[in-house]
């Protein structure tokens, strides 16, 4: 990161203090309380409209500045953006698709898919068709209604999601590009909010939408809810990470449900004071924490590297669930 990027990550940093002193004297504190296992949470309603945009708007000013090489493509009629490491590898990288946000686009996280990539990953993530850069009228319809209830999804729900990530992942070991560079059978899914649900439900929390050969998930503060009604996260068949936020929940309520129906080995990360936008790079804040614990994750799953108990990632070896959750 250079030095002016610092300097305005320290300043969004006191902006953002700011108003959450200014929002603790205006709306009172809420409290939910768990019954064990359930990891302790403690969240706080976000009715700043105008502390939000003003965040928003600083952080933009200070998007990562991370070596990772990047490039705009289209694979398979799906357009995608790649990230690879700054030094030429030496050897075929093992790959993490990443699926963005509702509304949102494919680079609404660089801060994440750069630093995974300069951890040795070969990155893409596709503007699906509700991306807010794709001009398509692709959100019409029942199911991708906005505001649709849950409990109302089925496996139909946003469907082409899965299916543009399916494509990339058939087309990538066959495209001139890229075959020489990667190892499709060291593949991973990540995703934030709805790009969370689209990948549980390639790792088989809508069983009809399962994709093989993914070794590992991560879920950054995922839409959860659709998927309780079908049990859904009982049928996962991969290693899944799930973070969340303590200012954000609405999501972590669900997502503490998630934790508890997933099938091991599964790890919960919830970071104190992190809003929903925090896994993107309007969020400001906690990127290192949010960053270490991803790729210690992956590093783990996906390249077998095994760097046991660490405090400095929070990551634990597969343990019962009230001590394979951390705050």
């Amino acid at each position: 990161m250079t030095r002016a990027s610092r300097a305005l990550s320290f300043a969004i940093a006191a902006v953002l203090d700011a108003l959450r002193r200014f929002r603790r004297t205006c709306f009172r504190r809420i409290r939910f309380r768990r019954s064990s296992p359930r990891p302790p949470y403690r969240g706080t309603a976000l009715l700043d409209p105008i502390g939000l945009v003003i965040g928003a708007m600083l952080a933009l000013c200070a998007a990562s500045s991370n070596a990772a090489n990047e490039q705009s493509v289209q694979i398979d009629g799906v357009d995608t953006v790649v990230w690879t490491p700054e030094d030429k590898p030496q050897h075929s990288l093992p790959i993490v698709v990443f699926s963005h946000g509702l509304y949102t686009c494919a680079t609404q996280s660089r801060f994440i898919t750069r630093a995974i990539a300069d951890a040795g990953y070969f990155v893409i993530a596709p503007n699906h068709e509700d991306a807010a850069c794709a001009f398509t009228l692709g959100w019409l319809g029942f199911s991708r209604l906005p505001g649709k209830p849950a409990m109302l999804w089925t496996d139909a729900d946003y469907r082409d999601r899965a299916d543009d990530i399916r494509a990339i992942v058939a087309a990538l070991p066959h495209d001139a590009r890229f075959s020489d560079k990667i190892d499709i059978e060291r593949l991973a899914l990540a995703g934030h909010s709805l790009g969370g649900y689209t990948v549980l439900g390639l790792a088989g929390a809508w069983p009809s939408w399962k994709l093989a050969g993914v070794k590992a998930v991560l879920a950054f503060a995922p839409y959860a809810m659709p998927f309780r009604r079908s049990d859904g996260f009982r049928h996962l068949g991969v290693p899944v990470m799930y973070q969340a936020g303590g200012f954000d929940p609405a999501f972590t309520r669900a997502v503490h449900r998630a934790f508890e129906e997933s099938p091991f080995p599964k790890y919960y990360v919830e970071i104190d004071k992190a809003w929903h936008l925090a896994w993107t790079d309007v969020g400001g804040m906690h990127r290192d924490q949010i960053v270490a614990n991803a790729i210690t994750f992956l590093d783990m799953y996906v390249k077998a590297i095994v760097t046991g108990p660490t405090a400095a990632s929070g990551v634990v070896p597969t343990k019962p669930p009230a001590e394979s959750s951390i705050n």
